[in-house]
């Protein structure tokens, strides 16, 4: 690193920000595969379902693509777990900030939503209310999300599904984190 880089944003210079900002297209250069780095990083996190969390991103994603959903809803479907990382409480909003820029807002809204609309199943297990969602009925995207929880993210624990490899979406997350950006 050089000692001509900011050290204070309020010191620093038009050179200076120039450089940062060229610096800084080899880093979104670079942002695809720190997405695709997030999704392997899933890989042996159990959380008591049948496979771990990488395998139910791909099982989530490979659903989605098969079903003819759009590049960006097979895209969130591989991620919207990804804020499990950081722990399950509230995963749903860090996986969806993460998609934030990078998705239109509907996707955006069924990733930050998708854990309440899990309810339907959690719910006569351990209490709430089942039926939560209704509070997004008149929502634009209540019906992609209850398409994404109904039919792809609840079902996709399966060890028998078949199941594409993230090398499989690779390049439709370079399409979406990096073009459509």
């Amino acid at each position: 690193m050089s000692c001509d880089r900011i050290r204070r944003m309020d010191h620093a210079t038009a050179e200076q920000w120039a450089e940062a900002e060229r610096i800084d297209e080899t880093v979104q250069a670079a942002l695809a595969d720190r997405m695709l780095n997030l999704v392997e990083m899933l890989e042996g996190l159990d959380d008591g379902f049948a496979v771990d969390q990488l395998t139910h991103a791909l099982q989530t994603a490979t659903r989605a693509e098969r079903a003819g959903a759009d590049k960006q809803v097979v895209v969130a479907a591989l991620m919207h777990d990804v804020g499990k990382l950081v722990g399950d409480e509230n995963h749903d909003a860090v996986s969806a900030e993460i998609l934030r820029p990078y998705v239109r807002d509907d996707v955006y809204q069924v990733v930050r939503h998708h854990q309440a609309f899990t309810a339907r199943y959690l719910a006569p297990i351990f209490g709430g209310d089942p039926e939560h969602r209704a509070c997004w009925l008149g929502s634009s995207w209540y019906g992609l999300a209850e398409c994404f929880v109904d039919e792809w993210d609840q079902q996709s624990f399966d060890p028998d599904y078949p199941t594409e490899p993230l090398s499989h979406f690779a390049r439709l997350i370079r399409r979406v984190c990096i073009v459509e950006c």
